[in-house]
């Protein structure tokens, strides 16, 4: 029968075959660990029919072995195998990643990413005309936007930021007559524990000059249906666009994922003569609504325990009463803690009015639009993930919805300042029918911001730019409190003559994620950290000498542990 083994690289698994009377090579294999790095020589044969093995894509074939050598030998007991079941947990597997390195869901992923890389590179370059440009890492702190991770210096009290963007880089390039100008860039957040981000994260960062924004939606459409691996379902340009109002009305959230209904409906005028009292004085203020959503089927995985949660998630993030949670009978009448209080001709009403049909879920949620909405967005993605595991098909992995989503507001209050902050950046251009609310009322400009959205996840956004020296000084100064100072030499440049122009940033690792299907970006990154932001591997952040420290001015702070 001889002695088997099956080999593993890149490409995928192999079986060999060592025959009996080659005993060295038997003896050689049974003391080989596990993962070690092994070289054979032998033929290619067609395996025997009864051991044919259908699941795996070499398994009609195997090699006879001529000469084995152990090239490098693993150590013993290694932290874990390399198998496709049972993974150990995502912190042994980020402790040991260059093992887990070696997982073919890995391989595949970051070979795709790898090719996709390149034919953006190939397109932008080949095709459009764009000139790869590489923008500082070091840069100075600049207004708005996340929280900048600095880095001392040796000179007393100067500190360089690692640059969150390159937005004003790519924008003085724009001034400096690089029409078309694009960047893989690794750009760094401090933006502490979150399970979709990284402290550090590549874009594919694009700008162009004399351009409209359908002009660059359009080169947009056509780089990623370029780039889109061949072996997934294709995906086809242009893309659908909706407005920021409708997408947060719809849906609840500005990055819906479209591969499923069950859209939020605006039931105000039925609840507000419902007959239930709690129901009704909850809607008697005219800036209060009542929304809901059905889903189909849902009565069944509608239990006390997910109703509790969705209760406390909507008094503690959103502060709100409910939701109220109803099924739907025979009689196409409602059941729930609230149904009794509720007219028949009112419950009769709303059924006929949102389409519910007999064993669905009704969600209703009432209050003020800022709150509502965005609660019943959120409950709308946990019910698509409670029926997904109970093994209802709901969104279809294989389906690739992308979604333009444009006419933001261009600024927003934040509630702790009471200031009017950006939405997204303070160079964002409004649109031309709202420019006049620059100086009359801000509150109410939209902006020529655009996001691109796939499946419900942001993986890209982009904006036409202000050029106009005078509106961004107006814009930094009088609307958002911000010292034009700090951007002294961006502002000296906009009076050199700049063109009009635009861009967008892709967010790469999650548009490969959602390519390959990931959980999680980390999935798609070679050496990513935790989601603490720290390296399990190498122990980053660390600690630094005594010297370095003063080298860098640097002292700390300790905590203070006694109790208050």
């Amino acid at each position: 029968m001889g002695k088997f083994a099956v080999l593993r690289d890149y490409t995928g698994k192999t079986q060999v075959l060592v025959r009996d009377e080659d005993v060295k090579f038997t003896e050689l294999l049974n003391g080989t660990t596990f993962e070690s790095y092994i070289e054979v020589k032998g033929r290619v044969c067609n395996r025997p029919e009864d051991q044919v093995n259908k699941n795996m894509p070499t398994g009609e074939i195997e090699v006879l072995v001529d000469d084995i050598k152990v090239l490098s030998a693993a150590r013993q007991n290694l932290p874990y195998l390399i198998r496709d079941y049972n993974k150990p947990k995502e912190n042994l597997r980020l402790k040991y990643r260059y093992l887990d390195l070696r997982h073919a869901e890995m391989q595949k992923n970051l070979r795709m990413r790898s090719k996709v890389a390149k034919k953006m590179r190939d397109y932008l370059q080949d095709r459009e005309s764009f000139v790869e440009m590489t923008t500082p890492t070091l840069s100075v702190n600049t207004p708005g936007g996340a929280q900048e991770f600095i880095v001392p210096t040796r000179l007393p009290g100067r500190f360089y930021s690692l640059v969150q963007s390159p937005q004003t880089y790519k924008q003085l390039a724009m001034i400096g007559g690089f029409e078309r100008y694009f960047q893989f860039a690794v750009c760094y957040r401090d933006e502490g524990a979150k399970a979709d981000r990284q402290p550090e994260f590549l874009q594919v960062d694009l700008e162009m000059a004399d351009v409209t924004m359908a002009e660059i939606q359009e080169l947009i459409e056509n780089l990623l249906t370029h780039s889109w691996p061949d072996d997934l379902p294709s995906v086809k340009a242009p893309f659908p666009s909706m407005t920021y109002e409708e997408a947060m009305t719809t849906y609840g959230v500005d990055k819906p994922d479209t591969r499923f209904g069950w859209k939020l409906q605006d039931v105000t005028e039925i609840v507000r003569g419902c007959g239930a009292q709690v129901l009704e004085s909850a809607v008697a203020s005219s800036e209060s609504f009542a929304h809901c959503f059905v889903i189909p089927g849902g009565q069944k995985y509608m239990t006390k325990k997910i109703i509790s949660s969705w209760e406390s998630l909507a008094e503690k993030d959103y502060q709100l009463k409910g939701p109220s949670v109803f099924t739907v009978r025979d009689n196409k009448l409602l059941q729930g803690q609230l149904a009794k209080k509720i007219s028949n001709s009112s419950q009769s009403q709303l059924v006929e009015k949102i389409g519910a049909r007999v064993g669905d879920a009704v969600v209703l949620a009432v209050g003020r639009m800022s709150s509502v909405l965005p609660l019943l967005g959120k409950l709308r993605l946990l019910s698509a993930n409670i029926l997904e595991e109970a093994g209802v098909v709901v969104r279809d992995p294989s389906d690739f919805k992308f979604l333009w989503v444009v006419d933001f507001p261009l600024f927003e209050m934040d509630e702790d300042s009471g200031k009017l902050v950006s939405v997204h950046h303070p160079f964002t251009l409004p649109k031309d029918e709202d420019v006049h609310y620059l100086h009359t009322d801000p509150i109410k400009a939209r902006s020529q911001h655009y996001d691109l959205v796939l499946n419900g996840c942001e993986i890209g956004g982009g904006s036409m730019r202000i050029y106009e020296p005078s509106m961004q000084q107006h814009v930094l100064e009088n609307i958002l409190g911000i010292d034009a100072s700090s951007l002294g030499f961006f502002n000296e440049a906009l009076q050199s003559g700049a063109p009009p122009h635009g861009g967008i940033a892709l967010g790469f690792d999650r548009l490969i994620a959602e390519m390959c299907g990931a959980k999680s970006i980390r999935d798609v990154i070679a050496f990513p950290k935790s989601i603490e932001g720290r390296c399990y591997m190498s122990g980053a952040p660390g600690s630094v000498t005594a010297q370095e420290m003063d080298l860098y001015h640097i002292t700390v702070k300790e905590e203070d542990n006694k109790k208050s």
